[in-house]
């Protein structure tokens, strides 16, 4: 009797379990049982669905604090310059200290900052992982929440690509709704906040252009954990 072909077996990066590699969905050399496991945050605090790209600049959190704070900022490099290219990598880059300073001249005064962010959305909603959301990302600086100082520690930063002048993309709110989703499944009494919120005497971001209200009705999530309100600003 013929004996049939074994089927390479590999294993879904969110459960560990062991499945026929012809059945499991493939993301960038890893692979998953199923959607919800793609899409979900792992135990080591990633998601599956995102590009990961690695940023050094991270630490530990202070022991025993979990983010409880969403920080939602706007990045553009070169800046506004999405409008007429595709400038997301000089984003990758920057978060992992590999931006050359002699593509553009405003890369001169930034290239030697040492910042990062947990995720990025660019202009055409995909979604990018630098920090796992267990670590502490370099994205809030000098801030205050409610009288928290220091809000690296306890909060996740979202940059969305964009600047103060151009509405977001429908992608992007897409996109930033369904991160939103799966962190609220880690830590469902999560609140809001842009970073001039946090910051308000040094940034402007996410800016007057993004929609509040729009990101609130997206996702369902209740007015009380949207401490600065829904008004733009």
């Amino acid at each position: 009797m013929k004996i049939p072909p074994v089927k390479p077996m590999t294993q879904c990066q969110y459960c560990k379990v062991y499945l026929p590699l012809s059945d499991a969905i493939a993301q960038e050399g890893r692979y998953y049982c199923s959607n919800e496991h793609l899409h979900g945050v792992d135990e080591r605090g990633w998601v599956g669905a995102a590009s990961w790209q690695f940023s050094p600049n991270q630490n530990e959190r202070p022991q025993d604090l979990e983010p409880d704070l969403v920080v939602i900022h706007h990045i553009s490099l070169p800046p506004s310059q999405f409008v007429e290219q595709n400038c997301t990598k000089y984003i990758i880059d920057f978060f992992q200290n590999k931006l050359d300073p002699n593509l553009h001249p405003y890369f001169v005064g930034i290239a030697d900052q040492k910042v990062s962010s947990h995720f990025l959305i660019s202009r055409k909603g995909e979604l990018i992982q630098f920090v796992s959301i267990y670590q502490r990302a370099w994205h809030a600086g000098l801030s205050s929440f409610l009288g928290r100082e220091q809000c690296n520690d306890f909060s996740i930063g979202i940059e969305l690509e964009g600047d103060g002048d151009t509405p977001f993309e429908e992608l992007q709110y897409q996109a930033l709704a369904a991160l939103v989703g799966q962190l609220r499944k880690k830590y469902p009494s999560i609140q809001f906040a842009g970073h001039s919120d946090i910051a308000p005497n040094r940034k402007t971001d996410p800016g007057i252009q993004f929609d509040w209200e729009k990101f609130q009705k997206k996702t369902g999530i209740s007015l009380k954990y949207f401490p600065f309100g829904l008004a733009k600003r």
